[in-house]
């Protein structure tokens, strides 16, 4: 699609909107953004100084706000949510469902507004990997989340509904969609939220509820052994926001992404022990790796492997940053925060 298009971004200014304002700025789309900054604060980023990108202060339960914003845009990326890693799934259990929805509903009532009267011609969803939570089929494929036993978690539960939002949306309204699922997003700008309660681990607090990040910043703080959740046998997907980023507009563009969903991942197998040991061997290459495990989260899943080949056939997608990579970028960025008093 060569075409330029007006997107209505809803969270456009948490961590993963950063690697996407970017992505499609520089590929000559124009963003329209809101956010309320309730995760953060404010962000401060060079990618959000674009001409091509406007944020506008405001929240995304608004349906009048976002209804006047989407009748004069091609598309609407629903990005906007309460979301953490697995300490939110305990502290806001509710909010994650309830909060969640309010805002996928005032969203889709102001993208079918737009299909009516405006301009508005799909709405692209932000789902999660987290639909997949009681998987039984490795790797996943899309359409197993309608066989597969439902997510027990509140959160993985409501990822589930933002994509019988958008079938349901079609099917009254024709509305048409895309369903977009990350898979473990890595990458710097993430900071310790807003509200999150003090969670130890070992003796160093959580900086933040995902993985890669925390591990960082608790050994350069000199942690050692390591604390980590579980056994380490957990096996994730470890995307880089950059790859994900190509993915949502890779999926934004395609005329053939219209009424379907795709896997947004690299198709890289690491399991949290083996993620440990690389962080370490890159901060300590001299000192032997040891670690503890504490107790893990009642929704600390344990197995999460997409098939990327749909996305790859369809799409022309591909992740393509290594674990090492991201691993190397991001160390120096948190340092950088542990200086500053961030994190």
């Amino acid at each position: 699609m060569s075409k330029k298009l007006k997107i209505l971004y809803t969270g456009s200014a948490g961590f993963i909107g950063n690697y996407v304002v970017r992505e499609l700025t520089e590929h000559g789309h124009e963003v329209i953004g809101v956010d309320n900054f309730s995760k953060y604060g404010p962000v401060n980023s060079e990618v959000y100084k674009s001409e091509k990108y406007r944020l506008i202060e405001g929240d995304c339960k608004d349906t009048k706000l976002l209804t006047e914003l989407a009748m004069d845009c091609d598309q609407v990326l629903a990005g906007a949510a309460k979301i953490g890693g697995i300490t939110y799934f305990h502290e806001y259990a509710y909010d994650l469902l309830a909060e969640n929805e309010r805002i996928l509903a005032a969203t889709f009532d102001a993208a079918i507004q737009g299909i009516q009267k405006g301009r508005v011609k799909k709405i692209n969803v932000l789902s999660s990997s987290m639909v997949f939570e009681n998987a039984t089929i490795f790797p996943t494929p899309e359409g197993h989340q309608k066989i597969c036993p439902p997510p027990f978690s509140s959160y993985g539960f409501q990822k589930l509904a933002c994509e019988y939002f958008a079938v349901a949306a079609w099917d009254q309204y024709k509305l048409p969609y895309t369903i977009i699922r990350p898979f473990n997003c890595v990458g710097i700008g993430e900071k310790r939220a807003l509200g999150s309660k003090k969670i130890m681990s070992g003796d160093i607090q959580m900086a933040m509820s995902h993985v890669v990040p925390d591990i960082i910043q608790k050994i350069l703080k000199g942690q050692g052994p390591i604390h980590i959740l579980g056994n380490g046998e957990q096996v994730r997907h470890y995307t880089y926001g950059g790859d994900l980023a190509k993915g949502i507009r890779l999926c934004i563009e395609s005329e053939k992404s219209v009424n379907d969903d795709f896997n947004i991942s690299t198709n890289q197998s690491t399991t949290v022990l083996a993620l440990a040991e690389l962080i370490w061997k890159k901060i300590h290459p001299h000192l032997p790796f040891e670690y503890v495990s504490e107790k893990a989260y009642p929704h600390d899943v344990q197995k999460r492997v997409p098939d990327t080949h749909k996305a790859k056939a369809i799409l022309n997608f591909e992740a393509t940053t290594s674990l090492s990579e991201m691993i190397d970028g991001m160390i120096p960025w948190i340092k950088d925060q542990i200086e500053k008093g961030t994190i």
